[in-house]
């Protein structure tokens, strides 16, 4: 999603601090999906992970505590995805 001229080694670490969130509750959800599934991810999954770390912490909070769900659909499965496994 990044238009910038960034390495990859930068890009993961620019995302590795991005999914350190104020919501600890966030952020404990983000960072293991992060470490153990992100390279794995697609590209096109990997843009909407990024998206996602656009969102506020709050609205992430709702999502992952399952009270809600985006109404966007690709963010909703992004979503899911961190939630259930990269197979949701």
């Amino acid at each position: 999603m990044s238009e910038t001229n960034e390495s990859p080694a930068d890009q993961y670490r620019r995302l590795a601090w991005q999914c350190r969130r104020g919501i600890k509750e966030v952020e404990v959800v983000l960072v293991p999906f992060f470490e153990q599934h992100f390279l794995n991810l697609s590209r096109a999954d990997q843009q909407l992970f990024e998206q996602l770390l656009l969102e506020q912490d709050v609205d992430m909070f709702e999502w992952f505590t399952k009270r809600t769900l985006p109404e966007q659909p690709d963010l909703a499965r992004i979503v899911k995805k961190v939630l259930f496994g990269v197979d949701a």
